[in-house]
């Protein structure tokens, strides 16, 4: 029986595929070597997820540096919704919770921050917003499957599966498997009125 793929807004058309299910595990893989080389290991290093995407991607990442290093690595999901700076805009009535538990410790750790996409900026301050209510990391990286650019706040992650060029009115779409019950990454364009 074939999945149902992830629902779509009707003013959305799909471009083209960026990357394939092989080609997100192959970048996962370099991934998790590039953040267990920076790091050292992976003693003291936590993952924490971004609620939605980041969270699989972050429990992916952890099995993988488990598998090579044999050792396992915490990996804790945050949800920044409460600490949004466009929270007016998610919708008339959005559902917060006062407060999410990480699932893990990150005082005086690497805390390795995962997404799926990066673009302003802005839900990064929100994530470092929310991950320092949690306790004091010792340094915060970031991971991110992949970089679109058009940055509004200085950000940079440290780790970036693939960096793509795209305009204002293109939208990454990450689709995995845990969630939209399909694995790709494709750009998707605002079709005009």
């Amino acid at each position: 029986m074939k999945a149902e793929s992830a629902p779509r807004l009707p003013n959305l058309r799909e471009k083209g595929r960026i990357m394939s299910a092989s080609e997100v595990e192959r970048t996962l893989v370099r991934l998790a070597h590039q953040i267990m080389e920076k790091n050292n290991g992976v003693d003291d290093l936590v993952l924490v997820g971004l609620k939605r995407r980041g969270v699989p991607l972050a429990d992916r990442l952890g099995k993988l540096i488990t598998q090579i290093e044999k050792k396992p690595v915490a990996i804790g999901t945050l949800d920044i919704t409460l600490y949004r700076d466009d929270l007016s805009t998610v919708g008339a009535n959005p559902v917060i919770q006062k407060t999410t538990p990480l699932g893990v410790e990150i005082g005086n750790k690497n805390v390795i921050l995962v997404d799926d996409v990066l673009y302003t900026g802005r839900t990064v301050r929100a994530a470092m917003d929310a991950l320092f209510d949690h306790g004091r990391p010792r340094r915060v990286q970031l991971c991110v499957l992949i970089d679109r650019g058009h940055r509004e706040l200085p950000i940079e992650a440290a780790f970036v599966g693939r960096t793509i060029q795209t305009t204002a009115n293109e939208i990454v779409e990450v689709r995995v498997t845990e969630i939209d019950n399909e694995e790709q990454v494709v750009l998707v364009e605002r079709a005009s009125s």
